[in-house]
């Protein structure tokens, strides 16, 4: 017959696991989080991932409550951390678009656990029928091994 654990033993069996084997100079999670934490920055690579937005105005319209000052912070901000790339076509009149980079396809599956966190914990604020779903009900095709190397 299977054990069901405590919470307590199963936060104290996570101690053990998350115990660093190398020598960290700064936490890896603030690390990421100095970017990838401020605000709006998430809902621009889940549009320009997920949704195929590429361009300041559609970004601008897609996200509620964004700015087209804090937009094109978070987008120069992006840019500089290598998480997005800016494309322009020469012709008139100037089209510009947004891509991800390597290091953007990484943060996907960042976005993901946030959907199977929300989809779970959350579902009556996501979903119609209010219940609960996992990831792979949500997205049934996603393959976590596509993306991640």
């Amino acid at each position: 017959m299977k054990k069901v654990l405590e919470t307590s033993e199963i936060v104290s069996q996570l101690a053990q696991m998350l115990i660093p084997a190398v020598s960290l100079k700064n936490c890896p999670i603030a690390t990421s989080l100095g970017v990838l934490g401020k605000k709006w920055t998430i809902l621009i690579i889940r549009d320009i991932s997920m949704r195929k937005i590429q361009r300041f105005s559609e970004l601008l319209r897609s996200i509620n409550g964004l700015t087209p000052r804090i937009l094109s912070m978070r987008l120069k901000e992006l840019e500089k951390e290598g998480f997005i790339k800016r494309t322009e076509e020469k012709r008139s009149p100037k089209l510009v678009r947004w891509d991800l980079t390597e290091k953007g396809i990484d943060a996907i599956p960042i976005l993901m656990q946030f959907v199977a966190f929300g989809s779970k914990w959350y579902a009556e604020r996501v979903f119609e029928d209010q219940m609960p779903r996992s990831l792979k009900e949500v997205y049934p095709k996603w393959e976590q091994e596509i993306v991640q190397k």
